[in-house]
């Protein structure tokens, strides 16, 4: 039976990443764009936020059933120790604990970075995602009302967020991802969140 295992996204996982999340954008709302974008446009995404930021996949075998990524959560200066996560599942792997194992990475790999603070938009309603954020340590901290038009409707996005570590002092600046990537630190912080993966 195959294994499940965590580790950090490349360029070529791109293809089957896209083709996982393509239906989050085309049957539901947990996405707000309408159509998926091109391979092309996938990569340059993933080439734009690694520069800073991790993102990971979680393969079954030689399968990739899920990811999850860091993006800024905006672009001037006084807000970058905050950032925003997003995670993708397989439809076929839900209830197995990835999303769980990539969040618990994504959170000590981005607190290991420097950042203070987690934010998700989450589109309304949608219970199982809020609880299940609540499970893994997010507050409700506001809502964008009627921000989000989608499938003839306008819709709430819930924002829920998490904090990383007291924010006491002046924070030191972050440090981009890519200059830790290959340190053994971050080889156990994927080994280890993904043995709570339920196989």
């Amino acid at each position: 039976m195959p294994d499940f295992t965590l580790r950090t996204a490349e360029e070529a996982d791109a293809p089957a990443m896209l083709a996982l999340y393509a239906p989050y954008v085309t049957d539901t709302t947990v996405s707000s764009e309408y159509e998926p974008p091109s391979l092309s446009e996938f990569v340059g995404r993933m080439r734009t936020y690694g520069e800073k930021l991790p993102w990971l996949v979680c393969t079954y075998g030689d399968e990739v059933v899920g990811y999850g990524y860091a993006s800024p959560h905006r672009r001037r200066a006084a807000y970058q120790w905050s950032c925003e996560t997003s995670i993708y599942v397989a439809r076929d792997f839900h209830r197995r604990g990835i999303a769980g194992a990539l969040y618990n990475a994504l959170f000590e790999l981005l607190a290991m970075q420097g950042y203070y603070n987690i934010f998700v938009g989450i589109t309304s309603p949608n219970e199982t995602s809020m609880k299940f954020h609540k499970a893994m340590g997010f507050v409700i901290s506001g809502a964008y009302q009627d921000s989000m038009y989608k499938f003839g409707k306008w819709r709430d996005v819930l924002w829920m967020a998490k904090s990383l570590r007291p924010h006491e002092g002046e924070p030191q600046p972050t440090v981009p991802f890519p200059a830790l990537r290959e340190s053994p630190v971050v080889s156990r912080v994927l080994r280890q969140a993904g043995q709570h993966i339920r196989g």
